[in-house]
C-alpha cells in the first residue's frame, strides 16, 4: 500500500473492495460501467493538465510555504473586517471538529438538535443586540444581508406605493462601498433607483420606498439614526439600518427606533478576517416580514411527546417551495461561522462582550487625544471605534507600512483607523510613533486607557441583552467545552456515519485540507490590504482558478460567489451583461426544466429575467421537442436556458449536446448548474458538453465541508466571450475588463475556505480526481444493485445504469400506510441520516454515497434500507403504531417504565446487530412542524411565552 497516496486515503474502497462491487454490478471493469454509463461523445479525450499529485506532507509544506508570502501586518483597515481574538476553546471544539463541521443542514431535525440549538442562540443574540422580533440563522455577509434587505422593503411596498410605481431606495454616502457595489448588482435587475446621499439632506420624498443607513459609518461617524428613522417613518418610508453588532454593546438597539430591518456581520466575534471570508452576517427584522425573511430560519417546536423541539420554520417560504415566485434565492446560511460567533457571546456572556466593547472604544478616544496632541485633527464627532484623521495620506501610509501597519486611505487628505478586541495599550504607541515621525513632533507614551463617552447620549445602549441563562452560565472554557460537546452529541455528522444525500455529496473533508486554516497567516488577513501583502493568497487563488478552469473546460473563473445560489445569480448576470453588450437588452427569457433546483427559477428572476418552464419526458430527462419549441417560440428574447448535469435526477442525458446546439442557435446562451459536477470530474466537463457558464459547489464536488448548512462556496466558470464580464470589486481590482458589480463583499468571496479544495486538487491530481469520480459512479450503481428487488429505481440511462446519484420511489408504500418521512425517520433508529427526501420527486429519496464511503458502511446502509423494506411490508394502513410510524425512538422512551408499543424494545432501537456497536441516539421524538409554524418562537424565550391559547 502507497502510504504517501491522498487518493489512496481519500477513496473509500480499497482495490479488492472494488472487484466485488463490480461483480455485484454484473461488469468486468470501472471503464466498463463508466461507458454504459456517460455518453461516449461527451467523454473527454485527453486527461485533464494539472500538477501531478502531492502527498499530504508535500501538500502541508507546500502551503506552509506559500503561507509564508502572506505579509501579515498589524491592520486598522475597518470597513467590516476587523482582527479578533478567536477563544481557543471554540476554534479546537468546533471549527477543528467534524462533529461540527461535517455536518449536514439540519433538515432532519431529530438529529441535529445540538447544531438547531446553537443557532437558536446566534439568533437570540441578534435578536437582543438589535432590538428586532426575528431573526434568520445567519446569511452570507453583511453586503450580501444589506441588498436582502433592499429587495425585502421593495417586496413589502404599501399598495398604493407598488400601484404608482415607487422604486427609489435611499442609500447613505456613509454605507461601506462594497455594500454599494451589491445593492448596485441587486438593484437593477429588478427596477429598483439607487439614489445615494447624504442622510442629514434627505427630503423624505414619496418616491421613496426605503433607505438604508450605516451605523456606524464607513468613516466611523456615529449618526442620528433615531431622528431620520422616525422621519422616515412619518413618510411611509421603511429604514434598514446596517450595523456594526461590537457598537450595539454600546449603541442603542435600531430596532428601539422604529428600524424595520438590521443588517451586518458577525466576524468580530471571534471569526477570522481569512482574507474575506467566509463570514456569518446577520438579518433581523419585525415578525411581520417573517414571510419574506431570507435564508433559514431555526424555531422551537415540540415533539410526539409534547416536549421542546427546535427545527427549521416556515419552509414553505423559501424558493424550494415558491421558485419563481420567490423573494431570495438564499438557500443555504453560514451556519458552522454562526455557531462559532454564536459561541464566542456564550463563552464571555454580556459583561465581557461590554468589557471588549468598553476596551475597544477607549482605546479610540485614548489615541484621539495622543494624535490631537501631535497636531493631527480627528474630525469624527462621536464615534465607536473608528478615528477619521486629517493628515497626508501618503506620508503616513509611507511610514506606516515602513511599520508593517495598515491604516484606511479614502483620499489624498484622510486616514482612518478603525482599533479592534485585539489592540494593545503597545498597539496604540506604536500607531503614535508613526505619527511623530510623519509629523517630526512627540507626546507622552500611553499607559493606561481613558474612559471617554464617545456616544451621543441619545444613541447610548439603554437595553438589557443576553439575558437569558445560556448567556450567563458557561464563562469557564471547563464549562463551554462541556456545552459544546453536550451538544455536538446531538448531532449526527460524518464522523458517526455516511450521509448519502443526493445532490449534496457529503465526501470526506480531510483533515490535511482543513489544517492550514487554523494558521495566523492565512487567517489574520484583511481583504483589503494591499495586493503586494497577500502574495500567497492570490497565488493560491489564481492557481484555484487555473484549476477549476481546466477541470470545467473554460476560459476563466470568478472565485467571488460565496454561495451555489450566488453562483447561479453570478452567472446568470454574466450573461446578461453579454447580452447588453452587444445591443440585445431584450434578451430576458431563461427556459428552466421543471425538474430544477428551486434556487434556479428564484436566481433567474434576480437577474432580471422572466422563467418559462420546459417539460420532462416519462424516462426524467428534458423533453427535447418541448425545449426546441420553446426555444423557437422565443428566441427573439431568449436569454439563457438553465440546466443541470448529469440531470436532477441522476441520469447522464445522451442528448445534450443536441439541446446546448439548440439554445445557440436561438441566441442564448446555457447556463449549467455544478451541483452534480462529482460525476463529471475528469469524465467529462460543461465545456465540453457545450455550455457556457457554470457554477460550481466547492462545499460538494470540491471538499469544503458543509459545516451544518454552511459555509459554502459558489465560484463561475466562463466560456471565452464571458471572461470579460466576471465580476469586480470597488476596492480590489479583480474580475473581467467590462465587470459586472460585485456579487459578493469581499474581492474573492471566502478565500479562506478556498484552501479546502485547492488542497482537495492538489493532493488528488488529473488521475486521482478522475478516480474519484468513477469510484462515486461505482458506489451509486453498488447501492442501487443491492437495493434490486427491495427498491424500484426511478429513472436510469440507456443502458440502466445510475450516474453518481439515484431515486429510488416510495411512493408505492403509501398502500400500507407509509409515507417516505417514516423511512427517513426510521432510518435514524438505524444509525442513518435519511438520503435527500421528496426531491426532485415527491414521495422519493435521492441516494449519493460519494467516492469516500467504504464497502462495508455501504453494505450497513443497504442493510438498513432493506430492513426498513421488510418492516414496511409487514405493516398495514390502519396499523399506527409501527416502528415506522414512532420512529426515531429515544433513550427516554427505551428506559421509560412503561412501554406500550405491539414490539420490543430491541426491536425498536437495535433493529441490525451492527447498530449495537455505534448506536446513535435522537434526542427527540418525531417534530411538529405546523405546531411550531403556528406559534413561531426564534429565540431563547421559553415556549411558555408563545403557547397557544
Amino acid at each position: 500500500m502507497d502510504t504517501t497516496s491522498f487518493a489512496l486515503r481519500h477513496i473509500g474502497p480499497r482495490r479488492e473492495e472494488q472487484k466485488a462491487m463490480l461483480n455485484t454490478i454484473g461488469v468486468t471493469s470501472i471503464e466498463q460501467l463508466v461507458s454504459e454509463t456517460v455518453p461516449s461523445e461527451i467523454r473527454l479525450k485527453k486527461d485533464l493538465d494539472l500538477d501531478e499529485a502531492m502527498s499530504e506532507q508535500e501538500y502541508l509544506e507546500h502551503i506552509y510555504e506559500l503561507s509564508q508570502l502572506n505579509k501579515v501586518f498589524k491592520t486598522y483597515i475597518g470597513l467590516g473586517y476587523h482582527p479578533t481574538n478567536l477563544p481557543a476553546v471554540i476554534q479546537r471544539n468546533i471549527l477543528e471538529n467534524p462533529g461540527w463541521y461535517t455536518a449536514y443542514t439540519p433538515y432532519q431535525a431529530e438529529i441535529a438538535q445540538g447544531r438547531l440549538e446553537a443557532l437558536l442562540n446566534f439568533q437570540t443574540m441578534v435578536i437582543d443586540l438589535t432590538g428586532m422580533e426575528i431573526s434568520n440563522a445567519s446569511l452570507l455577509d453583511e453586503s450580501t444581508a444589506a441588498a436582502e434587505a433592499m429587495a425585502l422593503l421593495f417586496a413589502v411596498r404599501e399598495r398604493d406605493q407598488k400601484k404608482d410605481g415607487v422604486n427609489k431606495f435611499f442609500v447613505s454616502d456613509t454605507i461601506l462601498p462594497q455594500t454599494l457595489s451589491l445593492l448596485e448588482t441587486r438593484a437593477t435587475p429588478i427596477g429598483i433607483e439607487l439614489v445615494i446621499g447624504n442622510e442629514t439632506e434627505f427630503d423624505y420624498s414619496n418616491k421613496y420606498f426605503g433607505a438604508l443607513l450605516q451605523y456606524p459609518g464607513k468613516d466611523g461617524q456615529i449618526t442620528d439614526i433615531k431622528t431620520f428613522i422616525e422621519k422616515a417613518n412619518a413618510a411611509q418610508i421603511k429604514v434598514a439600518v446596517a450595523a456594526d453588532i461590537l457598537s450595539l454593546i454600546k449603541l442603542e438597539a435600531p430596532g428601539k427606533f422604529g428600524a424595520d430591518i438590521v443588517v451586518g456581520t458577525t466576524q468580530r466575534f471571534g471569526i477570522p478576517m481569512g482574507y474575506g471570508g467566509p463570514h456569518a452576517a446577520y438579518f433581523a427584522t419585525k415578525e411581520a416580514y417573517k414571510r419574506f425573511l431570507p435564508g433559514r430560519i431555526i424555531g422551537v417546536t415540540r415533539d410526539m411527546n409534547g416536549n421542546r423541539a427546535l427545527r427549521m420554520a416556515l419552509q414553505t417560504r423559501e424558493q424550494h417551495i415558491k421558485r419563481d415566485k420567490a423573494t431570495s434565492n438564499i438557500c443555504t446560511a453560514q451556519v458552522l461561522l454562526a455557531v462559532m460567533a454564536g459561541m464566542y457571546a456564550v463563552y464571555h456572556g454580556p459583561k465581557g462582550l461590554e468589557f471588549i466593547a468598553n476596551k475597544v472604544t477607549n482605546s479610540a478616544a485614548t489615541l484621539a487625544e495622543a494624535l490631537e496632541s501631535l497636531g493631527i485633527p480627528q474630525i469624527n464627532t462621536h464615534y465607536f471605534d473608528t478615528l477619521q484623521l486629517k493628515a497626508n495620506a501618503a506620508n503616513v501610509r509611507s511610514v506606516a507600512e515602513a511599520h508593517k501597519i495598515n491604516f484606511y486611505y479614502p483620499d489624498a487628505e484622510t486616514v482612518t483607523i478603525s482599533l479592534n478586541e485585539t489592540t494593545s495599550i503597545s498597539d496604540l504607541n506604536d500607531i503614535i510613533s508613526i505619527f511623530e515621525e510623519v509629523t517630526g513632533k512627540t507626546t507622552d507614551k500611553i499607559t493606561s486607557l481613558l474612559n471617554e463617552n464617545t456616544i451621543p447620549g441619545a444613541l447610548k445602549r439603554q437595553t438589557d441583552f443576553l439575558t437569558f441563562d445560556v448567556f450567563n452560565s458557561y464563562h469557564s472554557e471547563t464549562e463551554l467545552m462541556r456545552y459544546i460537546k453536550r451538544l455536538e452529541r446531538k448531532d449526527l455528522a460524518l464522523n458517526h456515519s455516511m450521509i448519502s444525500l443526493g445532490s449534496c455529496t457529503m465526501k470526506l473533508n480531510a483533515a490535511s485540507e482543513m489544517l492550514p486554516l487554523s494558521w495566523n497567516s492565512w487567517g489574520n488577513m484583511h481583504p483589503f490590504v494591499p495586493i503586494a501583502q497577500a502574495k500567497g493568497y492570490t497565488t493560491m487563488l489564481k492557481a484555484l482558478e487555473k484549476q477549476l478552469t481546466e477541470i470545467t473546460g473554460f476560459a476563466g473563473t470568478s472565485l467571488q460567489p460565496n454561495s451555489g445560489a450566488q453562483g447561479e445569480f453570478a452567472g446568470l448576470m454574466v450573461i446578461r451583461a453579454y447580452h447588453h453588450s452587444r445591443g440585445d437588452d431584450h434578451r430576458n427569457i431563461c427556459l428552466i426544466p421543471s425538474s430544477a433546483h428551486g434556487t434556479n427559477p428564484a436566481s433567474a428572476v434576480m437577474a432580471g429575467m422572466k422563467v418559462v418552464v420546459t417539460k420532462a419526458s416519462e424516462d426524467g430527462n428534458i423533453d427535447v421537442d418541448d425545449l426546441r419549441a420553446k426555444a423557437e417560440l422565443h428566441k427573439d428574447n431568449l436569454a439563457a436556458l438553465m440546466i443541470t448535469y448529469p440531470s436532477t435526477h441522476g441520469v447522464y442525458e445522451s442528448a445534450i449536446k443536441e439541446i446546448t446546439q439548440i439554445i445557440h442557435d436561438n441566441g442564448g446562451q446555457v447556463y449549467m448548474d455544478g451541483a452534480n459536477m462529482n460525476a463529471q470530474v475528469g469524465l467529462t466537463n460543461p465545456g465540453n458538453i457545450g455550455a457556457d457558464v457554470c457554477h460550481l459547489n466547492l462545499h460538494k464536488t470540491f471538499a469544503i465541508p458543509h459545516g451544518g448548512g454552511g459555509p459554502g462556496v459558489g465560484p463561475i466558470c466562463v466560456a471565452k466571450q464571458l471572461v470579460p464580464f466576471l465580476p469586480g470589486n470597488p476596492i480590489i481590482e479583480t474580475g473581467g475588463n467590462q465587470a459586472i458589480t460585485s456579487i459578493s463583499a469581499a474581492p474573492f468571496g471566502s478565500s479562506l475556505a478556498c484552501i479546502i479544495s485547492y488542497g482537495y486538487i492538489k493532493m488528488l491530481g488529473a488521475k486521482g480526481l478522475k478516480q474519484a469520480t468513477e469510484v462515486a459512479i461505482l458506489n451509486a450503481n453498488y447501492i442501487k444493485e443491492r437495493l434490486e428487488g427491495h427498491y424500484k429505481t426511478l429513472y436510469t440511462g440507456e443502458h440502466g445504469r445510475a450516474a453518481h446519484e439515484m431515486i429510488i420511489d416510495c411512493r408505492s408504500f403509501k398502500s400500507h400506510g407509509i409515507e417516505v418521512v417514516d423511512i427517513a425517520k426510521r432510518l435514524m433508529d438505524y444509525g442513518f441520516h435519511a438520503p435527500t427526501v421528496s426531491f426532485p420527486v415527491a414521495g422519493t429519496m435521492m441516494i449519493e454515497p460519494t467516492e469516500s464511503e467504504s464497502k462495508a458502511e455501504m453494505d450497513r446502509f443497504c442493510d438498513a434500507m432493506i430492513a426498513i423494506r421488510q418492516e414496511i411490508d409487514a405493516v398495514s394502513a390502519d396499523d399506527p403504531n409501527s416502528t415506522l410510524k414512532n420512529a426515531p425512538h429515544t433513550l427516554d422512551m427505551l428506559t421509560s417504565d412503561e412501554w406500550l408499543f405491539p414490539y420490543s424494545r430491541e426491536k425498536a432501537a437495535f433493529p441490525l446487530d451492527y447498530v449495537r456497536d455505534n448506536k446513535f441516539w435522537p434526542t427527540v421524538r418525531r417534530v411538529d412542524e405546523a405546531y411550531g409554524d403556528r406559534n413561531l418562537i426564534c429565540s431563547c424565550a421559553p415556549i411558555e411565552d408563545y403557547i397557544e391559547a
